[in-house]
């Protein structure tokens, strides 16, 4: 059978899958705190028609005859550069400025918690701070942040303080702080829908997570601002170009599977 056929099948599903991540990118352009993926490509493991011969005696040397046998995904990346911002002015909305990655848990018993970059909080029936699911944010002590009763109205400060605002007018500090873990490799966190992370040892060494504040230099997590949040990063005029790019890639290993079948029904001709 010949090796071209076998070579546009592998083309064709390597685009699949990038148009498959271009799909994926497209849904979410609007979804908040959302990393585009792209799709890594590579060569297959090349046949080798004959060696290598050295040159020798006035002789010169022969280099390797090799044929590819097609392609194959090598990576599909998380592209974590920051999203545009979107102004909301609800003080619960909060955009990372910088690296890092906001905490949440479902519940007690989790050990290790999600990590998230979007910041649409808002404050439940009992003062604790949670995600549009229900998950509980936690504060750079590892607890999940709960506000007092007798708290009317606050705001967050840079550093992920939240700022009590007394009925005079005053402020009062309150000493939580919205906790954000600096992860090493963002691209090796694992996406489990939600717009959450789940930590793995390729995120950070061993798959530790340390929360912090905001706008320490020594973790370098950025600063927090109140009344924004981060929308996608995914830029459409890329997605369609490489939407275009795949559509035609996928055409043309098509179009190679096609010839192969060509050339074969004349090789059963010869028989007539």
């Amino acid at each position: 059978m010949l090796r071209s056929m076998y070579s546009g099948i592998s083309g064709m599903k390597g685009f699949q899958t990038k148009l498959d991540v271009i799909g994926n990118n497209i849904a979410n352009v609007n979804t908040i705190g959302f990393k585009a993926s792209r799709v890594m490509f590579s060569d297959i493991l090349s046949q080798t028609i004959s060696g290598v011969t050295a040159p020798v005696d006035g002789v010169g040397g022969i280099n390797p005859q090799q044929v590819g046998l097609g392609s194959a995904v090598m990576a599909i990346d998380t592209i974590h550069t920051a999203g545009s911002a979107m102004t909301t002015n609800v003080a619960t909305d909060l955009r990372i400025n910088g690296d890092g990655f906001f905490a949440v848990i479902a519940n007690e018993d989790q050990e290790v918690p999600y990590l998230t970059r979007a910041g649409n909080f808002t404050v439940d029936a009992i003062g604790q701070l949670v995600n549009g699911d229900g998950m509980r944010v936690l504060s750079s002590d590892g607890d999940p942040i709960v506000l007092d009763e007798d708290i009317t109205a606050f705001r967050i400060s840079a550093t992920g303080e939240i700022i009590s605002i007394l009925a005079d007018g005053t402020t009062e500090n309150t000493g939580i702080f919205i906790g954000v873990v600096k992860v090493t490799n963002p691209a090796g966190l694992e996406k489990i829908g939600g717009n959450l992370y789940q930590m793995t040892t390729n995120a950070n060494p061993e798959g530790e997570l340390e929360l912090g504040q905001a706008g320490d230099p020594e973790l370098g997590t950025g600063t927090i601002i109140s009344g924004q949040l981060e929308m996608s990063n995914v830029d459409l005029t890329t997605e369609f170009t490489e939407m275009i790019v795949a559509q035609r890639g996928f055409q043309a290993n098509s179009r190679i599977i096609t010839t192969s079948d060509e050339i074969l029904q004349e090789v059963v001709n010869l028989k007539r």
